[in-house]
């Protein structure tokens, strides 16, 4: 059970990866509360975590933290070597080498209700859900914590998944926890406490997140207000001490007026309110046209596992229009990726016309795009513009503007993809699909690197855009706000539902 006294913060801190500035002036502390950190992409989340626990050090400030503090800590990416080990000896990589401990991990399979046997499998034959689950379960029971971090812990969960992870939580009431997620609804469910990192530094609120946003944004506005005001009266300070300088030669009784002037402007600069403006940082979606109503046609399709010896379920018929955003629901395994890579691996743009036999139907004139939410094909060696200027069209010109309207300083586009964040990087694959001028989005996983900006412009997006869209998303929350129209894989078939509601209950 963690201890009251746990401390862990920051004083001042700051950290730079060579000459780029990743956070300056970051200082917190963390309490009893389930503490929710937040940013956007490339604000130096991740970083900061491993500035907490040891594995990097600050360039400037401190860290702050009791002595013998024992911290849980799971990262956003799994470590290196864990693949070819089993589940069990993954487990047991937190306890003692000797094996006296061993009995610790039949007691947690026990108390989650895991199958034993499943200890026994290799841990890279796992889901990237189950995963996440086992090495997050290692973290709560096994290190036995003073204090929990967890570095994206929805990543690659379902929602039957994210909803066992939401109990193991608050199962948990007393451990005191540091959660970075870009998940607004698991944000809510889970946190009590909320820290904003931004440029200007680390923003508390003993709020959860919805709460805590509000209360920012109205700060900001306040700030802005105040700001403007203060503004506004240099500016008529100024004028009158130009007008008392003026009468100065005249009578010298207005010098000393207009020193006592200045010296009020001297006042109002030296205690100026700060105000926060946030980088412009545009995720736009391309709004391709397309004459037809209809942009795909589906009928009779079975979806299979990849060398085609077992179907995972099958489409009697699905109509997908243009303006319809359709989300496809189903658990973990039932194959709805498989689905999007069926469709994308059907579409060839050379082809002017389709069998009209066949079980996958395009328009004509259907421009598709596909984001793969493991962003595999990404070539981490090259750099952002050249990645962009690869897409069929694009010119140096063009892609320079659509990095800098997306955010990206100019001192960093020659740089690899390799060096940015998750985040970043769906960004700007983003950028590239845009390039294609599409007009049928298919969609795995958006927003899981995405940050709450960028997740909130993807909505406004898909609602703005005439194009057509099939997405999986374990978001509930961009789930309700982007889909048109909902289908779930039941019992081997796709079937069109009325709302995820029942979905996301059931889950």
């Amino acid at each position: 059970m963690a201890p009251r006294h746990a401390v862990l913060g920051i004083e001042n801190g700051a950290f730079h990866h060579g000459a780029a500035r990743i956070f300056e002036g970051v200082s917190f502390q963390l309490d009893a509360a389930r503490t929710a950190l937040v940013g956007e992409n490339g604000a130096g989340k991740s970083t900061l975590l491993k500035c907490l626990t040891g594995e990097l050090e600050l360039n400037g400030g401190q860290i702050v933290r009791s002595r013998g503090l024992k911290i849980g800590y799971v990262a956003q990416e799994s470590a290196e070597g864990l693949a070819d080990m089993t589940v069990r000896e993954v487990l047991e990589r937190d306890l003692p080498a000797d094996g006296s401990e061993a009995w610790k991990v039949d007691v947690l399979l026990d108390e989650h209700a895991i199958a034993p046997e499943m200890a026994e499998q290799r841990f890279g034959d796992l889901s990237g859900g189950w995963q996440r689950l086992f090495l997050i379960a290692a973290a709560m029971r096994l290190v036995e914590p003073d204090l929990l971090i967890l570095d994206e812990p929805t990543n690659y969960l379902d929602l039957a998944n994210i909803n066992t992870l939401e109990a193991w939580l608050a199962a948990e009431p007393r451990m005191p926890m540091l959660i970075v997620s870009h998940d607004r609804e698991f944000l809510q469910r889970t946190t009590t406490r909320t820290i904003f990192l931004r440029s200007d530094g680390a923003h508390a609120f003993n709020a959860p997140f919805v709460e805590a946003r509000e209360q920012m944004l109205r700060r900001d506005a306040a700030d802005a207000t105040r700001r403007k005001l203060e503004d506004k009266e240099i500016q008529r300070l100024e004028q009158v001490a130009a007008r008392y300088k003026v009468w100065g030669v005249k009578n010298s009784d207005f010098h000393k007026k207009q020193k006592a002037t200045e010296k009020r402007i001297e006042r109002i600069e030296a205690n100026r309110t700060e105000t926060y403006v946030a980088r412009e940082r545009r995720l736009e979606l391309a709004d391709g046209e397309l004459d037809a109503k209809v942009a795909l046609r589906i009928q009779n399709l079975a979806v299979t596992v990849p060398d085609g010896s077992r179907t995972l379920f099958t489409i009697d018929k699905l109509t997908v229009g243009v303006g319809d955003r359709i989300a496809i629901l189903g658990a973990n395994g039932v194959g709805k990726s498989m689905l999007l890579g069926a469709l994308a691996g059907a579409y060839d743009p050379a082809r002017e016309h389709y069998d009209g036999q066949s079980p996958i139907r395009f328009n004509p004139g259907t421009r598709l795009v596909f984001f793969d939410q493991r962003m595999r094909d990404l070539p981490l060696k090259t750099s952002l513009v050249d990645y962009l200027t690869s897409a069929e069209g694009a010119t140096g010109t063009q892609a320079n503007a659509l990095l800098a309207k997306a955010g990206f300083p100019y001192a960093r586009i020659r740089g690899q993809i390799g060096d940015l964040s998750h985040g970043e990087r769906a960004r700007l694959i983003f950028l590239k699909l845009k390039l294609a001028k599409p007009n049928l989005y298919l969609l795995d996983e958006p927003t899981n690197h995405l940050d709450i900006e960028g997740q909130e412009a993807l909505e406004a997006q898909l609602e703005e855009a005439s194009v057509a869209c099939l997405f999986v998303s374990h978001d509930r929350y961009f789930t309700r706000t982007s889909a048109t129209r909902f289908v779930e894989v039941r019992r081997g078939r796709l079937v069109e539902i009325e709302s995820a509601e029942a979905f996301f209950d059931a889950a």
